[in-house]
């Protein structure tokens, strides 16, 4: 069966969570996307930003899926982004598709429990810990609880 390499950026890169949901994950590993930045308004999305840079995790996941994925109520305002990241522990760059909102959307409002409960995964999986403050500041805190 056919195969999308997913950028995961949020929430949705804890594997256990997609497993959860019945989905067959295939890890792939932590990645970078280049020129983008995070913003989390009620929603998370990426922003083009020359010099800025997004960490998440690559997956792959069946066609299928991620269409099933992407058909849920809450993020199915996403839309699907041809990108190319580069994977950190090898510096191999990979075509992908990240999921971002509209870009007439999504900037709007606030989730304090979204950015930290993000802030933590970040600080999980190993990214620099000022991503993690940066992830921390939207929701109003100075980082992730440890």
């Amino acid at each position: 069966m056919p195969t999308t390499t997913i950028f995961f950026y949020g929430l949705f890169m804890d594997q256990a969570l997609l497993t959860g949901k019945g989905f067959s994950p295939e890890y792939v590993g932590p990645a970078v996307l280049p020129d983008y930045h995070i913003h989390i308004g009620n929603r998370a999305t990426l922003v083009r930003s020359p010099s800025s840079k997004t960490y998440g995790i690559a997956m792959r996941l069946r066609d299928e899926e991620a269409l099933d994925l992407y058909a849920e109520p809450s993020v199915s305002d996403y839309a699907a982004e041809d990108v190319r990241i580069e994977l950190l522990e090898t510096g191999e760059l990979v075509a992908a598709v990240c999921y971002n909102l509209p870009a007439d959307g999504g900037l709007e409002g606030t989730n304090p429990v979204y950015a930290m409960r993000l802030a933590e995964l970040v600080t999980a999986l190993g990214f620099e810990a000022s991503y993690a403050r940066e992830i921390a500041a939207f929701g109003g805190a100075i980082g992730p609880r440890t």
